[in-house]
């Protein structure tokens, strides 16, 4: 995955989106990222085409054919365009909009056509010094496009084909017997170096599933796939701390009520039953944009973007009525649970992920208290009420060594 934030698009040809297919199955996150490999880095691609331009314009020098000259301009066009589709294609990455990656794709078979071409007019002049130069700068390319390229491997292989293979009617044109090898020696190459594109994508993708398996993992609840106290904090800061006014949010905080009675009486798989079955109805109650996580145990929340107070309370109360129906636990068992909701607001009660949840949980307290299956919303008191209990209880340990 790329570490900055630029999202390059996807290609819309038929012809472009085949060569940039990595395969059935891939997740549609993980194809954007290998799209965005393709780009490479800035230096890596100047260096490329520096390469390429110096060759062509050598040869032309020692032979100012106007094979070579059409040449040298085709190249200069090329690169040229290429660069300029670069730039502009990474300015628009960077802003989220739509990126030229036909175009870029195309150039990019251009460019491997126009390294190939060169090397089969330089064989064919019989010019072995042009040739040979010609002809290495070609063998180097292939194994830049490979590693440069093997995100998208039908790409990668047509470059390799085109930057390389029109060396072998290059050498039947030139009629030295001894370049018949090259009949033999370059499709084994390009065969090779083509099957190596398909094993380093296959190997890429591989990792990245990975890498995106272990992170839902830490930011997601293995039992019931909400985000866990990481995911929240994470998604919470993120949104707190966006540029201009801050959004207006809620964070419900939410504690089921007598969840440790039907652990104790039906066992501990009934009630991971029971988890998922809350998790279940809180997805069915969330708007677009809205975040549920479970923090552990029977402790969930809910982030509500762009929620006013009075729609926050309105949403506790549709929750403490959806949880609180029956479940069935399976085997002709059922069991009912309460909830109790605590509610904070932002930009109100905080603007730190960790102000927000202790707001939150002070108004959960607060709903406990008063009974459970009750939906209250923080206030000034139930903060000072709070820092209150916590001082008390950082205090009492101090006070019984004073005692003894």
């Amino acid at each position: 995955m790329r570490s900055d934030s630029r999202i390059y698009s996807l290609p819309r040809w038929r012809a472009t989106r085949w060569l940039a297919d990595c395969g059935a199955g891939v997740p549609e996150d993980i194809r954007v990222a290998l799209i965005g490999n393709l780009y490479g880095t800035l230096p890596v691609f100047i260096g490329g085409i520096l390469n390429t331009l110096l060759v062509a314009a050598a040869i032309t020098a020692r032979s100012p054919t106007p094979l070579f000259i059409a040449w040298l301009a085709l190249e200069i066009a090329i690169c040229a365009t290429r660069l300029a589709v670069l730039i502009a294609a990474r300015r628009h990455a960077l802003a989220h909009r739509p990126t030229p990656t036909d175009l870029n794709l195309i150039l990019s078979i251009a460019w491997s056509g126009s390294v190939g071409y060169g090397a089969l007019i330089s064989l064919a002049t019989g010019d072995w010094v042009a040739a040979t130069l010609a002809c290495v700068s070609a063998g180097a390319m292939v194994g830049g496009i490979c590693f440069r390229n093997f995100s998208a491997p039908r790409l990668c292989g047509a470059m390799i084909v085109l930057s390389l293979g029109p060396t072998i009617p290059g050498a039947l044109i030139a009629a030295q017997p001894l370049m018949l090898v090259l009949f033999f020696q370059i499709p084994m190459y390009l065969a090779a170096m083509t099957m190596a594109c398909f094993k380093l994508n296959r190997m890429l993708i591989a990792t990245m599933r990975a890498e995106r398996e272990n992170g839902l993992r830490a930011r997601h609840d293995e039992l019931t796939g909400l985000a866990n106290r990481a995911g929240l904090v994470r998604a919470l800061e993120e949104r707190l701390s966006r540029p201009g006014r801050v959004e207006e949010m809620a964070l419900l905080y939410l504690d089921l009520d007598d969840f440790k009675a039907v652990n104790d009486t039906h066992g501990h798989a009934a009630g991971d039953r029971l988890l998922e079955s809350v998790a279940e109805r809180m997805r069915g109650l969330l708007r677009e944009g809205d975040l549920p996580a479970r923090l552990g145990g029977d402790e969930f929340v809910v982030l509500a973007a762009g929620c006013t107070s009075e729609e926050a309370a309105e949403f506790g109360w549709r929750l403490i009525e959806a949880i609180g129906a029956p479940y069935d636990l399976g085997s002709g068992t059922s069991a009912r649970i309460g909830l109790s909701v605590g509610i904070a607001m932002a930009p109100e009660h905080g603007r730190e992920a960790a102000e927000l949840l202790r707001a939150a949980d002070a108004a959960l307290y607060q709903a406990k208290f008063d009974g459970g299956s009750r939906c209250r919303a923080a206030s000034g008191d139930e903060l000072a009420r709070l820092r209150h209990l916590i001082s008390r209880s950082a205090s009492e340990p101090a006070r019984r060594i004073a005692a003894a």
